[in-house]
Protein backbone atom coordinates (compact mmCIF):
# COMPACT_ATOMS: atom_id res chain seq x y z
CA UNK A 1 0.00 0.00 0.00
CA UNK A 2 2.81 2.42 0.78
CA UNK A 3 3.94 2.15 -2.85
CA UNK A 4 0.79 3.96 -3.92
CA UNK A 5 1.71 6.91 -1.75
CA UNK A 6 5.26 6.91 -3.07
CA UNK A 7 4.36 7.23 -6.76
CA UNK A 8 5.27 10.93 -7.13
CA UNK A 9 8.03 10.98 -4.54
CA UNK A 10 10.82 9.99 -6.94
CA UNK A 11 12.17 13.54 -6.62
CA UNK A 12 12.49 13.31 -2.83
CA UNK A 13 15.97 12.63 -1.51
CA UNK A 14 16.41 11.03 1.93
CA UNK A 15 17.93 13.55 4.33
CA UNK A 16 17.82 14.46 8.02
CA UNK A 17 14.74 16.48 8.93
CA UNK A 18 13.45 18.38 11.92
CA UNK A 19 10.34 16.58 13.10
CA UNK A 20 7.79 18.90 14.67
CA UNK A 21 5.98 17.50 17.68
CA UNK A 22 4.18 20.61 18.89
CA UNK A 23 2.59 23.70 17.27
CA UNK A 24 4.77 26.74 16.79
CA UNK A 25 3.58 30.18 15.89
CA UNK A 26 6.22 32.44 14.44
CA UNK A 27 3.95 35.44 13.97
CA UNK A 28 6.22 36.35 11.11
CA UNK A 29 3.54 37.54 8.72
CA UNK A 30 0.48 38.89 10.51
CA UNK A 31 -0.15 40.69 13.76
CA UNK A 32 -3.77 39.58 13.87
CA UNK A 33 -4.52 37.43 16.92
CA UNK A 34 -7.97 36.23 15.90
CA UNK A 35 -8.76 34.11 12.81
CA UNK A 36 -10.04 35.86 9.70
CA UNK A 37 -13.53 35.04 8.58
CA UNK A 38 -13.48 32.28 5.99
CA UNK A 39 -15.35 32.99 2.79
CA UNK A 40 -15.08 32.01 -0.85
CA UNK A 41 -12.68 34.14 -2.91
CA UNK A 42 -14.26 36.48 -5.43
CA UNK A 43 -12.48 34.83 -8.36
CA UNK A 44 -10.15 31.95 -9.24
CA UNK A 45 -8.15 31.90 -12.45
CA UNK A 46 -7.87 28.81 -14.66
CA UNK A 47 -5.78 28.78 -17.85
CA UNK A 48 -7.17 27.24 -21.03
CA UNK A 49 -4.53 26.42 -23.67
CA UNK A 50 -7.28 25.84 -26.27
CA UNK A 51 -8.38 29.50 -26.17
CA UNK A 52 -5.36 31.70 -25.55
CA UNK A 53 -7.35 34.89 -26.22
CA UNK A 54 -9.70 34.13 -23.31
CA UNK A 55 -9.18 33.59 -19.61
CA UNK A 56 -11.42 31.17 -17.80
CA UNK A 57 -12.27 32.65 -14.43
CA UNK A 58 -14.41 30.94 -11.82
CA UNK A 59 -16.25 33.72 -10.00
CA UNK A 60 -18.33 33.87 -6.84
CA UNK A 61 -21.98 34.35 -7.73
CA UNK A 62 -25.04 33.62 -5.63
CA UNK A 63 -22.98 31.99 -2.91
CA UNK A 64 -21.16 29.48 -5.12
CA UNK A 65 -18.23 29.37 -7.56
CA UNK A 66 -19.32 29.35 -11.20
CA UNK A 67 -17.29 29.35 -14.42
CA UNK A 68 -17.29 32.54 -16.47
CA UNK A 69 -15.34 33.25 -19.67
CA UNK A 70 -14.25 36.87 -19.86
CA UNK A 71 -12.02 38.95 -22.08
CA UNK A 72 -9.18 40.58 -20.19
CA UNK A 73 -7.74 43.97 -21.26
CA UNK A 74 -5.76 43.81 -24.49
CA UNK A 75 -2.52 45.12 -22.98
CA UNK A 76 -2.86 42.57 -20.18
CA UNK A 77 -3.06 39.65 -22.59
CA UNK A 78 -0.26 40.94 -24.84
CA UNK A 79 2.28 41.82 -22.17
CA UNK A 80 1.62 39.40 -19.37
CA UNK A 81 1.45 35.69 -18.71
CA UNK A 82 -1.42 34.68 -16.46
CA UNK A 83 0.00 32.52 -13.67
CA UNK A 84 -2.83 32.00 -11.18
CA UNK A 85 -4.85 33.68 -8.47
CA UNK A 86 -4.95 34.11 -4.70
CA UNK A 87 -7.75 35.41 -2.49
CA UNK A 88 -9.62 36.74 -5.51
CA UNK A 89 -6.64 38.54 -7.07
CA UNK A 90 -5.53 37.27 -10.50
CA UNK A 91 -1.76 37.18 -10.90
CA UNK A 92 0.40 37.62 -13.98
CA UNK A 93 4.07 37.72 -14.88
CA UNK A 94 4.63 40.90 -16.87
CA UNK A 95 8.11 41.98 -18.05
CA UNK A 96 9.72 40.03 -15.22
CA UNK A 97 7.37 41.49 -12.60
CA UNK A 98 4.54 39.79 -10.74
CA UNK A 99 1.35 41.84 -11.08
CA UNK A 100 -1.81 41.45 -9.00
CA UNK A 101 -5.10 42.21 -10.73
CA UNK A 102 -8.37 42.76 -8.89
CA UNK A 103 -11.33 40.53 -9.72
CA UNK A 104 -12.85 40.94 -13.20
CA UNK A 105 -14.64 44.32 -13.28
CA UNK A 106 -18.00 45.05 -14.89
CA UNK A 107 -18.02 45.56 -18.65
CA UNK A 108 -16.28 48.77 -19.64
CA UNK A 109 -14.46 49.37 -16.34
CA UNK A 110 -10.68 49.23 -15.98
CA UNK A 111 -8.89 46.52 -14.01
CA UNK A 112 -7.09 47.61 -10.85
CA UNK A 113 -3.48 46.40 -10.86
CA UNK A 114 -0.62 46.32 -8.32
CA UNK A 115 2.87 45.74 -9.70
CA UNK A 116 5.51 44.13 -7.48
CA UNK A 117 9.28 44.71 -7.81
CA UNK A 118 11.29 42.81 -10.44
CA UNK A 119 12.56 39.41 -9.45
CA UNK A 120 16.17 38.42 -8.98
CA UNK A 121 16.87 34.92 -10.23
CA UNK A 122 18.97 32.95 -7.77
CA UNK A 123 21.86 30.81 -9.06
CA UNK A 124 20.69 27.53 -10.60
CA UNK A 125 17.06 28.74 -10.46
CA UNK A 126 14.56 30.16 -12.95
CA UNK A 127 11.82 32.80 -12.60
CA UNK A 128 9.91 32.36 -15.86
CA UNK A 129 7.68 29.44 -14.88
CA UNK A 130 5.50 29.82 -11.77
CA UNK A 131 3.89 27.00 -9.81
CA UNK A 132 1.45 29.30 -7.97
CA UNK A 133 1.07 32.44 -5.85
CA UNK A 134 -0.25 32.68 -2.26
CA UNK A 135 -1.23 35.71 -0.16
CA UNK A 136 -1.54 35.92 3.62
CA UNK A 137 -4.51 38.34 3.59
CA UNK A 138 -7.49 39.13 1.40
CA UNK A 139 -5.83 42.15 -0.24
CA UNK A 140 -2.22 43.05 -1.14
CA UNK A 141 -3.01 46.59 -0.01
CA UNK A 142 -3.29 45.54 3.63
CA UNK A 143 -0.28 46.50 5.73
CA UNK A 144 0.41 42.96 6.96
CA UNK A 145 -0.09 41.25 3.60
CA UNK A 146 2.71 38.95 2.43
CA UNK A 147 2.84 37.51 -1.08
CA UNK A 148 4.72 34.28 -1.81
CA UNK A 149 5.60 33.19 -5.34
CA UNK A 150 6.62 29.57 -5.83
CA UNK A 151 8.61 29.16 -9.03
CA UNK A 152 8.99 25.78 -10.66
CA UNK A 153 12.25 24.56 -9.19
CA UNK A 154 14.16 25.67 -6.07
CA UNK A 155 13.17 29.36 -5.77
CA UNK A 156 10.55 30.70 -3.34
CA UNK A 157 10.18 34.50 -3.23
CA UNK A 158 8.35 36.47 -0.53
CA UNK A 159 7.33 40.16 -0.57
CA UNK A 160 5.27 42.60 1.53
CA UNK A 161 3.67 44.75 -1.21
CA UNK A 162 2.14 47.41 1.08
CA UNK A 163 5.54 48.48 2.44
CA UNK A 164 6.89 51.89 1.30
CA UNK A 165 9.76 50.24 -0.60
CA UNK A 166 8.79 46.60 -1.10
CA UNK A 167 11.47 44.11 -2.00
CA UNK A 168 11.71 40.38 -2.48
CA UNK A 169 13.24 37.94 -0.05
CA UNK A 170 14.49 35.11 -2.26
CA UNK A 171 14.88 31.62 -0.79
CA UNK A 172 16.60 28.71 -2.47
CA UNK A 173 14.94 25.47 -1.38
CA UNK A 174 17.44 22.64 -1.06
CA UNK A 175 15.16 19.56 -1.04
CA UNK A 176 14.01 18.64 -4.59
CA UNK A 177 10.73 17.17 -3.33
CA UNK A 178 9.39 20.74 -2.97
CA UNK A 179 10.42 21.92 -6.45
CA UNK A 180 7.11 21.30 -8.26
CA UNK A 181 4.69 21.68 -5.33
CA UNK A 182 2.34 24.64 -4.72
CA UNK A 183 2.71 27.00 -1.77
CA UNK A 184 -0.14 27.86 0.61
CA UNK A 185 -0.50 30.25 3.54
CA UNK A 186 -1.43 28.73 6.90
CA UNK A 187 -3.21 31.18 9.17
CA UNK A 188 -2.97 28.69 12.03
CA UNK A 189 0.82 28.43 11.78
CA UNK A 190 1.32 31.97 10.41
CA UNK A 191 3.73 30.57 7.82
CA UNK A 192 3.82 29.61 4.17
CA UNK A 193 3.76 25.84 3.75
CA UNK A 194 4.64 23.44 0.93
CA UNK A 195 3.90 19.72 0.91
CA UNK A 196 6.63 17.71 -0.79
CA UNK A 197 6.02 15.50 -3.81
CA UNK A 198 4.60 12.24 -2.51
CA UNK A 199 3.15 13.88 0.60
CA UNK A 200 5.76 12.66 3.09
CA UNK A 201 7.23 16.04 4.09
CA UNK A 202 5.73 19.47 4.79
CA UNK A 203 8.04 22.49 4.82
CA UNK A 204 7.13 25.79 6.52
CA UNK A 205 8.76 29.17 5.95
CA UNK A 206 8.40 32.59 7.63
CA UNK A 207 10.34 35.86 7.43
CA UNK A 208 12.33 35.27 10.59
CA UNK A 209 13.11 31.97 12.34
CA UNK A 210 12.53 29.69 9.36
CA UNK A 211 13.46 32.09 6.60
CA UNK A 212 16.19 30.05 4.94
CA UNK A 213 16.06 26.81 6.96
CA UNK A 214 12.44 25.65 6.91
CA UNK A 215 10.66 23.85 9.67
CA UNK A 216 10.11 20.32 8.37
CA UNK A 217 7.29 18.02 9.42
CA UNK A 218 7.48 14.35 8.45
CA UNK A 219 4.10 12.71 7.84
CA UNK A 220 3.18 9.14 8.76
CA UNK A 221 0.28 7.72 6.74
CA UNK A 222 -2.36 5.79 8.65
CA UNK A 223 -5.70 4.03 7.97
CA UNK A 224 -4.87 3.52 4.30
CA UNK A 225 -7.64 1.96 2.18
CA UNK A 226 -7.25 -1.55 0.81
CA UNK A 227 -6.92 -1.28 -2.96
CA UNK A 228 -7.94 -3.84 -5.52
CA UNK A 229 -5.36 -4.75 -8.17
CA UNK A 230 -7.28 -2.79 -10.82
CA UNK A 231 -7.54 0.30 -8.63
CA UNK A 232 -3.84 0.08 -7.73
CA UNK A 233 -2.84 -0.11 -11.41
CA UNK A 234 -5.13 2.82 -12.19
CA UNK A 235 -3.53 5.01 -9.53
CA UNK A 236 -0.04 4.01 -10.71
CA UNK A 237 -0.95 5.28 -14.19
CA UNK A 238 -2.13 8.69 -12.91
CA UNK A 239 -0.39 12.01 -12.55
CA UNK A 240 -0.50 12.80 -8.82
CA UNK A 241 -0.28 16.11 -6.98
CA UNK A 242 -0.64 17.00 -3.29
CA UNK A 243 -2.49 20.02 -1.89
CA UNK A 244 -2.74 21.34 1.68
CA UNK A 245 -5.95 22.99 2.87
CA UNK A 246 -6.82 24.45 6.24
CA UNK A 247 -10.22 24.97 7.87
CA UNK A 248 -10.24 28.19 9.86
CA UNK A 249 -13.55 27.28 11.45
CA UNK A 250 -12.43 23.91 12.88
CA UNK A 251 -8.65 24.38 12.94
CA UNK A 252 -8.16 21.15 10.96
CA UNK A 253 -5.53 20.64 8.27
CA UNK A 254 -6.08 18.27 5.35
CA UNK A 255 -3.88 17.01 2.55
CA UNK A 256 -5.56 16.03 -0.71
CA UNK A 257 -3.84 13.63 -3.11
CA UNK A 258 -5.25 14.34 -6.56
CA UNK A 259 -5.02 11.54 -9.16
CA UNK A 260 -5.55 12.57 -12.80
CA UNK A 261 -5.06 10.82 -16.11
CA UNK A 262 -5.36 11.78 -19.77
CA UNK A 263 -8.92 11.06 -20.85
CA UNK A 264 -9.36 12.68 -24.26
CA UNK A 265 -7.80 14.92 -26.88
CA UNK A 266 -9.41 18.19 -27.98
CA UNK A 267 -7.85 20.20 -30.81
CA UNK A 268 -4.66 18.13 -30.44
CA UNK A 269 -4.37 19.05 -26.77
CA UNK A 270 -4.52 16.29 -24.18
CA UNK A 271 -7.17 16.76 -21.50
CA UNK A 272 -6.96 15.16 -18.07
CA UNK A 273 -9.72 13.78 -15.87
CA UNK A 274 -9.82 13.12 -12.13
CA UNK A 275 -9.75 9.40 -11.36
CA UNK A 276 -9.55 9.49 -7.55
CA UNK A 277 -8.96 11.67 -4.49
CA UNK A 278 -7.43 10.71 -1.17
CA UNK A 279 -7.95 13.03 1.80
CA UNK A 280 -5.76 12.82 4.89
CA UNK A 281 -6.32 14.65 8.16
CA UNK A 282 -2.98 15.90 9.53
CA UNK A 283 -2.39 16.47 13.24
CA UNK A 284 0.41 18.27 15.08
CA UNK A 285 2.39 15.02 15.56
CA UNK A 286 2.53 14.42 11.81
CA UNK A 287 -0.08 11.66 11.64
CA UNK A 288 -1.75 11.72 8.22
CA UNK A 289 -4.94 9.71 8.69
CA UNK A 290 -6.89 8.76 5.58
CA UNK A 291 -10.55 9.72 5.88
CA UNK A 292 -13.72 9.69 3.84
CA UNK A 293 -15.48 11.94 6.35
CA UNK A 294 -14.53 15.61 6.76
CA UNK A 295 -17.75 16.38 8.60
CA UNK A 296 -19.71 19.48 7.61
CA UNK A 297 -16.83 20.86 5.57
CA UNK A 298 -16.24 20.96 1.83
CA UNK A 299 -12.98 21.43 -0.07
CA UNK A 300 -12.40 23.46 -3.23
CA UNK A 301 -9.49 22.04 -5.20
CA UNK A 302 -7.66 24.01 -7.91
CA UNK A 303 -4.13 24.26 -9.29
CA UNK A 304 -3.93 27.93 -8.24
CA UNK A 305 -5.23 27.72 -4.69
CA UNK A 306 -7.21 25.22 -2.63
CA UNK A 307 -9.30 25.95 0.45
CA UNK A 308 -11.74 24.43 2.91
CA UNK A 309 -15.00 26.06 4.07
CA UNK A 310 -18.21 24.99 5.84
CA UNK A 311 -20.61 23.49 3.33
CA UNK A 312 -23.39 25.63 4.81
CA UNK A 313 -21.59 28.74 3.51
CA UNK A 314 -21.81 27.58 -0.12
CA UNK A 315 -25.09 27.48 -1.98
CA UNK A 316 -26.00 24.03 -3.37
CA UNK A 317 -22.87 22.48 -1.82
CA UNK A 318 -23.33 19.42 0.40
CA UNK A 319 -20.98 18.44 3.25
CA UNK A 320 -18.11 16.00 2.78
CA UNK A 321 -17.60 16.95 -0.87
CA UNK A 322 -14.62 18.14 -2.88
CA UNK A 323 -15.35 20.56 -5.72
CA UNK A 324 -12.69 20.35 -8.43
CA UNK A 325 -12.24 23.49 -10.52
CA UNK A 326 -9.65 22.87 -13.19
CA UNK A 327 -9.09 23.93 -16.77
CA UNK A 328 -10.05 20.41 -17.85
CA UNK A 329 -13.08 19.87 -15.63
CA UNK A 330 -15.40 21.27 -13.02
CA UNK A 331 -16.94 18.49 -10.95
CA UNK A 332 -17.87 17.47 -7.42
CA UNK A 333 -16.56 14.32 -5.69
CA UNK A 334 -18.47 12.70 -2.82
CA UNK A 335 -15.74 11.41 -0.53
CA UNK A 336 -17.96 8.84 1.16
CA UNK A 337 -18.95 7.34 -2.20
CA UNK A 338 -15.42 6.54 -3.37
CA UNK A 339 -14.71 2.81 -3.79
CA UNK A 340 -11.24 1.30 -3.62
CA UNK A 341 -11.88 -2.38 -4.36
Amino acid sequence: MSLILNIPSKLCLPKPVLVRSSPRHSKGFSSASSPQSQTLPSAIFCADPCRLHLSRVVVRRHGDMNPLDIKMPKHFMENGELIGSSNGWITSLTDGKVCLWDQPPPQGESVRMISLPPHVTLPLCQTQMVTNVAMSTSSPEEEDCVVAVKFLGPQLSICKPAQPNPEWIDIRISNPCFFSSPVMYSEKEDMFRIVGSGGHLVGSWDLYKHKYTPEIQRLEFQNLPELSKAKRELLYSCNTSEHLVESRTTGETFMVKWYKRTAKTIYRIERMETKALMVFKIDEEGNAVYTQDIGDLCIFLTMSESFCVPASSVRHMRPNRVKIMDVDEITVVDLAAQKWN
